[in-house]
């Protein structure tokens, strides 16, 4: 009769044990998920971004979309902060400084080309200008408002427990192909 109880304290301490360990293995593939698939949403963005209007909101909210393996806005399965929103594009140029170095530079918003046909025309006139697009750069990170990014915090799976730690910040470079130009594309003003 003393042991009744016994079985039952028992089973909760090695029940707790065992639901920490499954619940540690998991939160680990999921890590290693998310640092696999970081990659993969740049790279998918990079090259879809390389051959896409970036004159076009839409087609570039698109590209953001597809990159994440999603139809529409919405966060990666499984991996929460990462979202469409978080997939930053950015287009550069390879300026030549006045040592001769070559150097990849951001291209601002406000200073791209204000169509595909201007941005090639460019490209001719200079290839190391500041508003010639040679290079497409893809990231996922938080935007963080003077054109740099900061790594996302990782969010576990359950919202109890909280993880010190930032997800990489995943980036690919890729040259910039046609940018959706299309054969016959009229001249932007």
């Amino acid at each position: 009769m003393k042991t009744r109880g016994a079985v039952t304290v028992e089973f909760s301490l090695i029940s707790l044990v065992f639901f920490t360990l499954l619940y540690a293995v998991m939160e680990v593939a999921r890590a290693v998920y998310l640092l696999n698939t970081l990659q993969e949403v740049t790279r998918r963005a990079a090259a879809m971004a390389a051959v896409s209007d970036f004159s076009s909101v839409s087609v570039m909210d698109q590209v953001r979309q597809k990159a994440l393996l999603r139809t529409g806005p919405g966060t990666l399965m499984m991996g929460q902060p990462v979202s469409d929103a978080r997939v930053q594009i950015d287009y550069l140029a390879l300026t030549r400084a006045g040592n001769g170095a070559l150097t990849l530079t951001p291209i601002p918003t406000g200073s791209l080309p204000a169509c595909v046909a201007r941005a090639r025309l460019n490209c001719i006139a200079d290839p190391n200008g500041a508003s010639c697009i040679r290079f497409v750069r893809a990231r996922v990170c938080a935007a963080n408002g003077n054109g740099g990014c900061d790594a996302l915090a990782y969010q576990t799976m359950v919202p109890l427990v909280s993880l010190p730690g930032a997800l990489p910040l995943a980036t690919t470079i890729v040259k910039a192909e046609s940018l959706g130009l299309q054969p016959g594309s009229p001249l932007c003003p």
